[in-house]
């Protein structure tokens, strides 16, 4: 892990497409501006959390479900 000191204002940059930049301090909350390409999703670590245990169960309900989806077609008569 790499750990950075930045001063209000000041950048980081992660490859060549996010920005992350320091906006304020309040309290002991600091306030993150962060810029990336349309196709990088930037998520809070509890919210990826819940979609991951989402995805998960749904997963699970898919795989225990054993009854099939499609069932034969009958020809015309």
């Amino acid at each position: 892990m790499l750990v950075l000191r930045r001063k209000l204002g000041e950048v980081i940059r992660i490859g060549t497409g996010v920005t992350v930049r320091v906006l304020e301090f309040r309290g002991n909350q600091v306030h993150l501006g962060l810029e990336a390409p349309p196709e990088v999703k930037i998520f809070r670590e509890e919210v990826y959390r819940a979609m991951q245990r989402e995805e998960q169960a749904a997963e699970r309900t898919f795989e225990g479900d054993a009854s099939p989806t499609l069932t034969a077609a009958r020809p015309l008569e």
